[in-house]
């Protein structure tokens, strides 16, 4: 079973037994929202939400439905995660960044849903930093906000993206004006870092106009 966070006003996180989450503050005063239903890829989710909860932020799991969502390891059912706001009580003003995990499950079926694609727009809108990894940037497609953005993902998308007007590239991480790609859970170090630095440069410009 994932670890359960508590969150508290401060900001910081302490898990079940009461220990600070991590030793750095680079994100204190910074709030990310992670939008995954179930069928998300595990370590997409696990791994950064506790990197930047390490690293100070807040970071809620935003979810079509309440309760725990169940991730998929591999070729099978994982761990349950704890949802924090569905995203019809969720507020994207709420938050500095978004973040999409991947996993073949989890985009497909928010892909679909007009709440989960209006949410991830306000973010493009906003001009906020939006990171995005594997199957994840096939949201973005269904939000149409890809055109003329350089982007990477999971090989098995790449045309689906370059279709709908992205310029696709074979890279562990890839910055356009706020949006973080990557392909693989093999990414997932430079990918977590690359989103620290786009959340404390804060909004950009280029997001905005996507």
């Amino acid at each position: 079973m994932a670890m359960k966070h508590t969150k508290h006003d401060s900001g910081r996180s302490e898990d079940r037994n009461g220990n600070a989450g991590g030793n750095g503050s680079r994100l204190q005063g910074k709030s990310i929202a992670i939008l995954a239903t179930d069928g998300f890829e595990q370590s997409e989710l696990v791994e950064p939400q506790k990197a930047w909860l390490d690293a100070g932020a807040t970071v809620h799991v935003i979810s079509p439905k309440s309760g725990r969502i169940r991730g998929w390891r591999h070729d099978k059912w994982g761990d349950e995660v704890e949802v924090d706001h569905t995203i019809e009580d969720a507020n994207s003003d709420d938050y500095d960044a978004l973040f999409l995990p991947g996993g073949v499950m989890n985009p497909d079926k928010l892909r679909m849903r007009e709440d989960a694609t209006t949410f991830v727009r306000e973010f493009f809108k906003k001009g906020k930093p939006v990171g995005a990894i594997c199957h994840g940037p096939q949201i973005l497609i269904d939000c149409g906000v890809v055109e003329g953005r350089t982007v990477t993902s999971y090989p098995s998308i790449k045309n689906d993206l370059k279709n709908a007007g992205a310029r696709w590239t074979d890279q562990e991480v890839v910055v356009d004006e706020g949006l973080v790609t990557s392909r693989t859970p093999d990414d997932l170090p430079a990918f977590i870092d690359k989103v620290i630095e786009e959340v404390l440069e804060g909004k950009h410009a280029g997001q905005a106009t996507a």
